[in-house]
């Protein structure tokens, strides 16, 4: 039987999954801005999605190892929480955008790398996967 792990154990697999799921996400981004032309602000809330998917499976099962039984809770969790998150990295993305010279490119990774360190780590690891 797994056990859980520490604190220092899921802040790096956390991160290694976080790292997957944002590439993830930018790639849907930047295809869907670039390829596709569709709006920023739409391109970042989808691929905000896929990345989502993403890293809730593998934090459920890899890096919080969570056993409980009641998925469904957790997906109510997870689905309240990436919405927290989703606003914040579009809000946080569309003020940087239209109120600096900061490009929607390095504008998203700014908001990932804000928001992904601190509000998902520590909703997901004391909150939803407890």
């Amino acid at each position: 039987m797994r056990r859980k792990p520490n604190i220092f154990t899921s802040f790096i697999k956390y991160n290694t999954v976080a790292l997957l799921a944002t590439s993830i996400d930018f790639g849907t981004f930047l295809f869907l801005k670039n390829i596709l032309g569709i709006w920023y602000v739409l391109s970042g809330l989808l691929g905000s999605i896929n990345g989502g998917i993403v890293a809730f499976t593998l934090n459920r099962n890899w890096v919080f190892i969570s056993k409980d039984p009641n998925i469904k809770v957790q997906i109510i969790k997870y689905l309240l929480t990436w919405l927290g998150s989703i606003l914040l990295n579009t809000y946080g993305l569309y003020l940087l955008v239209e109120n600096t010279n900061i490009n929607e490119t390095i504008a998203k990774i700014i908001m990932a790398v804000l928001i992904g360190i601190t509000y998902n780590f520590l909703i997901s690891r004391f909150l939803i996967f407890k």
